[in-house]
């Protein structure tokens, strides 16, 4: 199949009577039969929505019609791997497929900011396991799942996806919305001042307290203020009441405030 291109008028449609059957129906066919023709005419029904997955990363430096190439090796993979009698819609089993082809494309070939030895070598493991936990579960896994599988702290899983969403710098001169925004680069509007200075030194103090919490509280700090999830999403992802995370997280900030007025009055 030729995938050179992103309009879903380029690939031609399987022959026969294939594009008249309902998805269902070509899925138990090829579930059965693995049919190179049905393949093809499940990919063209989908192709579509490979390119909007791929318009998610319109704007990075990487020419749109590779992103769409890349997000097409993932549809593929997932018309190859998805599992019908899961239950599960195959938009939302290809998502995360699609989405961690175009992940892997920019690790490997795109981004810039180099990172240390052993957390590279985790981003690997950890995207095996997200693309192996998918296929058996059909669905996204959560960060606990995923360190389960490992063998790790959450907080391990953690600093990996972080360190994956901030290894690629933007240019100053580039558009805030992509190359063909109005919008003003960064270059014509920064130079004021940053009233944020005047929170450095509660920055530094906060960083000297943190070492005093525990892996549980780090966590869920991080979960709160960095991925800004709910109390709720919280105690989804740590398997705890919310009532349980409120406590948690009130006990953390008393000790970190705690902390810092006792090295204000030391300082």
């Amino acid at each position: 199949m030729d995938l050179a291109t992103n309009e879903g008028s380029d690939i031609p449609a399987a022959s026969g009577d294939l594009t008249l059957l309902r998805e269902e129906e070509l899925w138990e066919r090829f579930v059965r039969d693995h049919e190179p023709a049905i393949r093809e005419e499940l990919v063209r029904r989908h192709i579509e929505f490979a390119k909007r997955l791929a318009l998610r990363y319109r704007g990075a430096s990487e020419p749109f019609d590779d992103l769409v190439q890349v997000a097409n090796l993932g549809l593929l993979n997932a018309v190859d791997r998805f599992d019908p009698g899961r239950g599960v819609p195959f938009t939302a089993f290809a998502s995360p497929t699609i989405l961690g082809e175009l992940k892997r494309h920019f690790r490997d070939r795109v981004w810039t900011v180099r990172v240390p030895r052993g957390l590279h070598d985790r981003m690997a493991e950890v995207d095996k396991a997200m693309t192996d936990l998918t296929k058996e579960l059909q669905r996204s896994p959560s960060v606990g799942e995923i360190a389960e599988r490992l063998g790790v702290e959450q907080i391990d899983v953690l600093e990996v996806i972080e360190a994956n969403h901030n290894r690629r710098p933007l240019s100053l001169d580039h558009p805030i919305g992509g190359e063909d925004s109005d919008e003003s680069p960064p270059t014509e509007w920064i130079g004021l001042e940053d009233e944020g200075f005047d929170l450095a030194e509660g920055r530094i103090a906060l960083e000297a307290a943190l070492p005093y919490l525990d892996e549980r509280e780090r966590l869920a700090l991080h979960l709160r203020f960095v991925e800004d999830l709910t109390q709720s999403q919280i105690a989804e992802r740590i398997g705890h009441s919310q009532m349980h995370v409120s406590r948690i997280l009130r006990g953390a900030l008393a000790r970190i405030r705690d902390q810092i007025s006792e090295q204000r009055r030391s300082g």
